[in-house]
């Protein structure tokens, strides 16, 4: 029987970081599909970002309203969605207040992604931008078409499973 203290040899690969970008890839193949051929079914996309990390494109009245995070909820009424792979970067128009408004959100800026339809979520860290303490709740999907704040309303009794690589994730070694 193995000694449980004993620890795993330092990797000179970074894993977590192959994971972390095959992972992202899950959302760049989701939205290039949905661009291309629509929504299939009852699928509909909440995409978490963060609005402060460089290369974000929002309204000014956007970035005042949500300086570090914003949730777009892709369902209903989205146009102009485009998955530019070479780039990495998401565009889409989406209407604030029935005002309408492009948005552009590299890969790297997304923090999490859901499909509700199927329980389908992931998690993603963001390093080149200081973490903030969390806020006690949620913020809410921005876009406000009644069709989104409705799913999102029949939608908060089931919670998206959402896959957080820090379970896998070795931590060092506490020097006590």
């Amino acid at each position: 029987m193995e000694d449980e203290t004993e620890q795993r040899p330092e990797s000179l690969l970074p894993y977590e970081d192959w994971i972390e970008t095959a992972m992202r890839q899950v959302v760049a193949q989701a939205v290039a599909y949905v661009a291309a051929n629509g929504l299939p079914g009852e699928h509909h996309f909440y995409l978490t970002f963060r609005t402060d990390h460089p290369g974000v494109v929002i309204p000014p009245r956007l970035r005042a309203q949500y300086p570090q995070e914003m949730t777009i909820v892709l369902q209903h009424q989205f146009w102009d969605l485009k998955m530019d792979a070479e780039a990495g970067l998401i565009s889409v128009g989406l209407s604030f207040g029935g005002v309408p408004a492009a948005l552009a959100v590299p890969l790297e800026a997304v923090t999490g992604f859901a499909d509700p339809h199927v329980r389908y979520g992931l998690r993603f860290r963001v390093a080149s931008v200081p973490m903030v303490a969390e806020t006690p709740e949620p913020e809410r999907p921005a876009s406000e078409d009644a069709e989104s704040e409705h799913a999102e309303s029949t939608e908060q009794e089931e919670t998206p499973q959402v896959v957080s690589l820090d379970a896998f994730r070795r931590r060092p070694p506490s020097k006590e």
